[in-house]
């Protein structure tokens, strides 16, 4: 069985419908189904209920989280590759999973997105990923298909309420050195306003907190410095990166030049 799609919900009943619909009328039918729901009052598990012959398994039950009932699903699934779409999440077509397949070649293997309006979410990470790219973004795990035997020696960290799936990309991809794979298949469409945009601060919080476990505060002084850098110009000549004052002066005077020929250019 080359897939196992896993769907948590909680109280999102129109969302998980079509959550659901995108994942049963894939062309491609080798993947099993499994449905996490919270316990959810709002008529979700009708929902799962109506569509019941074509999952493989559910529970509702209460949850501490959604990296629970995340780790739920992983414990039930059995296939070589696990996708997370979660409620309100879907396919972005129905040969997702066809149009997949022959690209299963690496630990995580990672599509594209796109936003509700249909436009694009761009990478956040290269092909060869680094650190600095993570310190600044993370993968979508819509968009995602990871091996399950990544999952054997550790599940999601039930600690983190919104980072723990990119605090695992940075285990597996940084520290582990696991294979990834960007794929030219748009795989899902994002439902915007999920957690991390909505507790922004929380977000953060936790992600300096996972930040501070895994690296020494010298490290992390040099992500933060790298961050800051408001010109990618600024890369790309290395005379320029040995010295960070000269950095900030050639972008002081850069800003000073558009800010003096802005009133030409309105005129012309």
């Amino acid at each position: 069985m080359k897939y196992s799609i896993i769907t948590i919900n909680y109280n999102n009943r129109d969302g998980l419908r079509k959550t659901i619909e995108s994942v049963v009328n894939q062309s491609y039918k080798d993947f099993e189904y499994i449905v996490i729901d919270g316990g959810s009052t709002d008529g979700s598990c009708e929902v799962i209920e109506e569509y019941a012959g074509h999952i493989d398994y559910w529970v509702s039950e209460p949850d501490k989280g959604i990296y629970n009932a995340m780790n739920k699903g992983i414990i039930a699934a059995h296939g070589n590759y696990l996708n997370f779409m979660n409620s309100g999440d879907y396919f972005y077509d129905e040969n997702v999973l066809s149009n997949t397949l022959p690209h299963l070649n690496a630990d995580i293997v990672t599509g594209k997105s796109v936003n509700e309006d249909f436009s694009a979410r761009p990478f956040h990470v290269s092909e060869n990923p680094t650190m600095i790219q993570f310190y600044k973004n993370t993968v979508d795990h819509q968009a995602s298909f990871i091996s399950r035997k990544l999952f054997k020696d550790s599940l999601y960290d039930e600690n983190y309420k919104i980072v723990s799936d990119w605090k695992f990309y940075i285990e597996k991809i940084i520290f582990q050195n696991c294979s990834f794979s960007l794929i030219p298949v748009t795989v899902a469409i994002f439902q915007n306003g999920g957690i991390s945009e909505i507790q922004k601060e929380l977000n953060d919080a936790e992600r300096r907190e996972v930040l501070n476990k895994l690296f020494p505060p010298r490290v992390i002084k040099d992500f933060e410095r790298f961050n800051d850098k408001e010109s990618p110009m600024l890369d790309l000549i290395p005379q320029f990166n040995r010295t960070f004052r000269l950095q900030k002066v050639i972008l002081w005077v850069t800003k000073a030049i558009l800010y003096l020929y802005k009133p030409f250019v309105r005129k012309h």
